[in-house]
Formats: structure tokens, sequence, C-alpha cells
């Protein structure tokens, strides 16, 4: 008979070297070599456990996965009770019981105008619906995305990914998706005027590099893309349900976009879920007849546990009041660690919206800092704030990561579930990491050294540049 709880245990110790052996050795290299190769054992709320029983808070939330916290009790007991009562799931040919009340949920959060939902499984499938959608509703082929955008990795989504470090090596991708600076209305105007666009998608904040756009932006390509005959996909994967400190970050412009892409939190960090919103009409352009009914479909897309998640996130959101949370906690998270600047010349900037904060570093004053910065940065511009994560794991038990590829910039994004008293702690160790930085030589240009060594042996071409 199966046992998880014996099978967990038999092999607690062995995830990393499981991993290294079976399913992505480069990964598993890259955390031993990083010093992530923690192991936990457990998560509640904002924080992770490891087998010491030392607790860590979690910025990094699965990438944003876990805006309830991790293992909610509500969401998880939803889940039980879906299970004892022995749904009739995945019926096809027939109607099924829970997709119909989440999207009305859905529906009544959303931004006005969008009244129809597609369930898929992951963001990245969401995006995949969305150009699909654009295409059949417009019959117009380019899709246009911003640079420095992350859709997803599947070959539609890369096709409108704006960073080049993942859409190397993998040849040919989707035709006509080209990209246009991110927050510049001229160049999103000259390429709609074309009137070939069937479709804009943009992050209302992008992931990589928390980059806010001004607040004409999104206005603007709202009435750009009107004018032009183009949708507006608006992608709420990441920023979506509560991240920012509204629902959707999108009402922080106040426009309404033609489609909305979800995915993540939706889950409650449990089943996968997503969930594709647009206008009627786009809808009905591509499910156009009786027989074109099923001309875009997802197997698992209306599976009962995943509907019984995305339901009792939702309820969850609202009865604990955790968007209005993540609003107070992000401010306070914002306004201490911006506080800090002052005091250190390579912290440079700390941004963001809700729990979704950026803290950007920059090129030192002094001449004894100019010179470690400047020799982390020959050999990768990542290995600086890669320098500073490491220690806030080991010395201060805090998860996050660089904001992304050659970038000065860590970025944060918790449980929305978040504490003032975790707030505290978080600009604690900031502060004493950030201060460790600014003693040079010292332990976190150790690291950095370390780090640069273990880069040159992977990059052997490196050492003549």
């Amino acid at each position: 008979m199966f046992d998880l709880k014996a099978l967990v245990q038999a092999h607690q110790s062995q995830a990393l070297s499981l991993a290294e052996q079976h399913v992505n050795p480069a990964f598993a290299r890259v955390l031993r070599i990083i010093g992530f190769d923690v192991h936990y054992v457990r998560g509640q709320g904002a924080y992770l456990y490891d087998n010491q029983d030392r607790r860590y808070i979690d910025c990094l939330a699965g990438y944003g996965t876990f805006a309830c916290g991790r293992n909610h009790p509500a969401i998880r007991q939803a889940l039980k009770d879906a299970m004892d009562l022995d749904l009739p799931n995945l019926i096809k040919m027939g109607p099924y019981n829970l997709s119909g009340l989440l999207a009305k949920e859905l529906i009544k959060l959303a931004p006005p105008g969008l009244d129809t939902v597609f369930f898929t499984n992951s963001g990245a499938e969401g995006v995949e619906t969305a150009i699909k959608y654009a295409r059949a509703a417009t019959g117009r082929q380019r899709i246009l995305y911003a640079s420095k955008a992350f859709h997803g990795l599947s070959l539609g989504a890369l096709s409108v990914n704006g960073n080049e470090e993942f859409r190397d090596g993998f040849g040919q991708l989707l035709p006509g998706c080209e990209s246009v600076p991110f927050n510049d209305l001229a160049a999103l105007e000259r390429e709609l005027a074309k009137k070939d666009v069937a479709a804009f998608i943009v992050e209302p904040i992008q992931g990589k590099g928390v980059n806010i756009p001004s607040d004409d932006y999104l206005p603007g390509v709202a009435r750009l893309c009107r004018q032009h005959g183009s949708l507006y996909i608006n992608d709420e994967v990441q920023t979506g349900l509560g991240r920012t400190g509204r629902m959707f970050a999108c009402e922080h412009w106040g426009v309404e976009p033609d489609i909305m892409i979800i995915a993540k939190a939706l889950s409650g960090g449990y089943v996968p879920a997503g969930a594709v919103l647009s206008r009627r009409w786009i809808h009905e352009k591509v499910f156009s007849s009786l027989d074109r009914c099923v001309v875009h479909s997802t197997t698992f897309g209306q599976n009962d546990l995943a509907m019984v998640a995305g339901l009792a996130t939702l309820a969850t959101l609202r009865d604990e009041k955790i968007v209005e949370n993540a609003a107070a906690r992000g401010q306070e998270l914002n306004d201490k660690l911006a506080a800090l600047i002052p005091k250190y010349e390579l912290l440079k900037e700390v941004r963001g919206k809700g729990l979704m904060v950026a803290v950007e570093f920059g090129p030192p004053r002094s001449m004894g800092l100019k010179m470690g910065w400047s020799l982390l940065h020959k050999v990768d511009q990542s290995l600086f704030c890669q320098a500073i994560l490491i220690p806030l794991l080991t010395d201060h038990q805090v998860l996050a990561q660089v904001a992304g590829h050659h970038m000065d910039v860590i970025k944060l994004i918790p449980p929305l579930v978040l504490s003032s008293s975790d707030v505290d702690d978080l600009v604690k160790a900031f502060d004493a990491v950030i201060a460790a930085c600014h003693r040079f030589p010292g332990p976190v240009w150790e690291v950095g050294k370390k780090l640069s060594a273990q880069a040159l042996k992977r990059r052997p071409e490196a050492v003549s540049t």
C-alpha cells in the first residue's frame, strides 16, 4: 500500500541529489554553488522551515504563487472537502459543476467588460490562449510585446518574451512577434499605426526588474490600441490577485484591457490554475460556430480541484483582507528600505507597489568599493546581488532572488500575509548585509570573489575579457 509519509521520511535528505541525477543537474549544481541547497521540510504562511527548524522569511513565494501564504488551512480544507464529495471530475461531454462558479466570481472582480473566462493550467498557457484569441478576433497576425517582458517559456509565450537569455538556442520562434520599448507610447504608436497588429501584450509592472510605468503609459496603451483596432492584453500572472495592493495591478491606472491573463496565486499554491478573461465579442470570434465550440481547449483546464482551489483562494483573499494587508505592508517595506538609501552609497533605489518590491544597487563613489564593484561586474552583472543574497539567506534566513539576468536588482515578492514584524526583520537583514558591503575587503566581497571564480570556471573565455 502506498505510504506517502514513509516515502518522504525515507528520502528526506535526498531531494537535491535526486534532482541532480534525474531532474535538472545544472540547476542542482547552481544551488550548491550559491549556497541555496537548504533542506526545507515545511512551509507555513510567509515562512519556510529547514530540517533544523530554522525559520526563513520567504520572499520568493513560489514566484508569487503563495498570495495567501503557504499551506493555508482554509484552502487545504476546501480541497479535502472536494475529494470527500467524489465529484464527477472532467466529464468532458457534459456540464462542469464548478468552473461556472469560479468564472462568475472572477468576472465580479475583473475590470469592466471582461465577461467570459477560459481556464488554463498556467500563465504561459494563458499567454498562448491570448495570442490565439487576438489573431482570431482581429484577423491580424502581428503581436507586439515590451522589451524586457516576461510572459512564459512555452514556444508562443517565448516569442513575446523580451529577454534574450531565455530565447537563445531555440531556433525560429512564432513569426510576427516584435518588441517595442517598455513605457514608450511613441514607439508603440508607430507600430500600431501600421494597422496590422492583432494585440499588444504587456505586464502592468514588469516582473523582470520590477519596472513601474509612468502614470500615462497604460491609459495611453489602452487608448492607442482602441484607436488602431488592436487588442490590449494585460498579463496579470504575477501582479494579479492582490500582489500590488489592488486586486489587479491595472486598477492603479484605471485601465480596462480587452484580455486579461491570471494564474499563479489563483492556485492557492496547491493545484495549478489559470484563467483568461476576455470581452464577449472576442470569445465569440474564437468559438464562432457550433462545430468550433472546442476549437481551443485543454484537458485539465476546468478540473474540479483547480476550480475549488480558485474559489477558496478568492474567498480567503476577501475574508482575511489579504489585498489590504499587501498594500499596507508593502508601503511599510518600501518606506523603511528607502530610508536606508542615505546611509549607503551602493543603494540606489527602492521601488514597488504593494508586496512587489525592487531593491536596486548602483556604482559606488569611493575608490575601494569601486574596485570591488568593477571586478564583480566584469565577470557577471548579477554577481553583486548574488553576493548579497547569500548572506541574507545564510545569516538572516531571508530567501530572495535577483530580479533578472544582468541586473543589480533584488526582487521581493513575499506571501501577502507578511506581518509588520516580518517587515522589520527584512529591513534589519538588508541593513546588516548592505552595511557589510561597505567594508572592502569584507565578507560580502569574499562571497563575490568565490562566485566570480565559479563563474570563470564555467566560462573560461571570460578570463581574457
